[in-house]
């Protein structure tokens, strides 16, 4: 059976740290990253979603965390096609006269590459302390299934190399009848990994909980099932909080899918209140997946 291991979606969204989940005494980045690494063994950077991190920053990741504690690096949003706040680009690199959003095709190449160049250059103090698991490539819920899509994502994953890649598609198209079959082999042909996710049912950005490795690594996000998925503001959006039963089912699932992979990736997305550490630390429990030992904790 392939490694197992769980964490979160974040570990500096506000809403986590406003709940009273971090200890007072870990009142910095630096503190809240170490304490969260005493607990789990892996974290999804989101902030890197919404703005490249500096090298400075990744760098500051590395010292705050053991050995063996794993970093899946969710791409920038503009990389994925995404509308992005031109305030979210460096300044040096925001275009003169261009609109409050913008997207890659936007931009100038050299630009274009340079965001890309920067990227990278975040991902290498991961990359080179052993830390980075997967950059994860999560495509909007309007990206249909078309040649022109695949084209993208394929375009997307080269430039993401020499890492691991992980795709998240949050569009019904990608899984409606054959058409589900004919997606995971795309992704495994292309070394790209399936990212499954738990999530609510019967939207057009619904895509069914499919539970299989196209690489070494597979990934499954757990977003949850609030009935306010497309309606609801980001607390309500992920208010949900998975039951003892529920998670016992998904542990033995998760155990049939970690016999198909090296690595499985497990991560609670439903980042409500202090909802999704509770979750993995439970799901964890179930997996017996235990935090990393004291001594390596220790730096020893």
């Amino acid at each position: 059976m392939g490694v197992i291991k769980v964490g979160t979606s974040s570990w500096a969204d506000q809403m986590l740290v406003r709940s009273g989940w971090y200890p007072r005494a870990a009142n910095s980045p630096a503190g809240r990253l170490g304490f969260y690494a005493e607990r789990f063994r892996l974290v999804e950077v989101d902030t890197s979603y919404y703005a490249v991190p500096l090298p400075e920053t990744t760098e500051g990741w590395v010292a705050a965390t053991p050995p063996g504690f794993t970093f899946d690096v969710k791409a920038f949003r503009l990389f994925t096609g995404h509308h992005t706040p031109v305030a979210a680009l460096p300044r040096e690199l925001r275009p003169a006269g261009a609109a409050s959003r913008v997207r890659w095709r936007d931009l100038p190449t050299g630009t274009y590459d340079e965001l890309w160049d920067r990227f990278h250059e975040a991902l290498a103090p991961l990359a080179a302390a052993d830390r980075l698991g997967a950059v994860l490539l999560q495509f909007p819920p309007w990206l249909a299934r078309t040649e022109a899509a695949r084209r993208r994502i394929l375009e997307t994953a080269r430039r993401c190399r020499p890492y691991p890649v992980n795709v998240e598609l949050r569009h019904s198209s990608w899984f409606a009848g054959d058409a589900a079959a004919e997606t995971v082999t795309f992704l495994g042909e292309h070394g790209l990994g399936y990212v499954c996710v738990d999530m609510p049912q019967g939207h057009v950005s619904s895509v069914p909980p499919i539970l299989i490795a196209t690489t070494d690594l597979a990934v499954v996000r757990f977003h949850g099932h609030s009935t306010a998925w497309e309606s609801g503001d980001k607390q309500e959006k992920f208010r949900y909080a998975y039951g003892a039963e529920e998670l016992r089912r998904w542990s033995v699932l998760l155990r049939e899918l970690a016999e198909e992979c090296a690595e499985l990736h497990v991560l609670m997305n439903n980042c409500c209140d202090d909802q999704a550490p509770r979750d993995a630390a439970r799901l964890a429990e179930l997996l017996d997946v235990a935090p990393l030992p004291q001594a390596a904790r220790a730096g020893s």
